[in-house]
């Protein structure tokens, strides 16, 4: 749907941008805290009013940790200034397969 609306969407020559893909209720771009205003709203409607953006973050860090992506990657995806707030907050500590226990077996001899 992203893409369909994105192929229809004008190139303003004036600004370099295209047009909003979904625009505010009376056109242009939407101000981010009406936005926020109508996603919780729409969470609240569809049953779900224990989302938030962060779970959103936080769902897009646990996959691309669980995937094996550096901190860094997920940082620049997720607009973190900080790699260090990526790891500390977002990716998990519990791994039970880190390779350790493999590196380590030398010391039982």
């Amino acid at each position: 749907m992203l893409r369909r609306r994105a192929a229809t969407t004008i190139l303003r020559e004036d600004s370099g941008k295209g047009q909003p893909v979904f625009p505010a209720p009376l056109g242009g771009w939407r101000d981010p805290s009406n936005t926020q205003a109508d996603l919780r709203q729409a969470f609240t409607n569809a049953g779900f009013d224990w989302v938030t953006s962060h779970v959103f973050g936080k769902t897009v860090a646990t996959v691309m940790d669980q995937a094996g992506l550096s901190s860094p990657a997920a940082a620049d995806q997720l607009g973190h200034a900080n790699i260090s707030m990526t790891s500390d907050v977002y990716f998990g500590r519990k791994v039970l397969l880190t390779g350790a226990a493999a590196v380590l077996e030398i010391i039982d001899t």
